[in-house]
């Protein structure tokens, strides 16, 4: 699998080099998000803008990725997906499951907005 990682701060960002999410990559998609996670990042942005095509076990890895990131409290944000992955998507009705933006600067964007939420909701919890 090819893919570069952004490390910062507040969240991870994993660019997939691949033309597709399908059963050759979705396992090591999989055990890297729950690396990363394991390794301390709180919120994940999952760049797809090279992927053209995914399949069920891609839309797994995806499953795996939000399910562990938001176990935390962080946010899973997909950006630049193709049509035909956001067809599957609407398709199997996870669009309202999955965080999905347009680009990656709006992902960053939500990562700091569900950072801000999380510090207001800590104040509130403590008073």
């Amino acid at each position: 699998m090819k893919y570069t990682i952004d490390k910062q701060e507040k969240y991870c960002l994993l660019k997939l080099h691949e033309e597709k999410l399908d059963s050759n990559v979705a396992p090591n998609l999989k055990s890297e998000l729950i690396t990363i996670h394991a390794e301390g990042a709180k919120n994940i942005i999952l760049d797809l803008s090279g992927v053209k095509y995914t399949d069920s076990s891609g839309l797994s890895a995806l499953l795996v990725g939000n399910r562990v990131i938001q176990e935390n409290g962080g946010i899973f944000v997909l950006s630049g997906l193709s049509d035909h992955t956001m067809k599957l998507i609407k398709i199997s009705q996870l669009d309202s499951v999955l965080n999905i933006l347009p680009t990656v600067e709006e992902a960053i964007d939500a990562v700091f907005m569900n950072e801000l939420e999380n510090d207001l909701k800590q104040g509130e919890d403590e008073n």
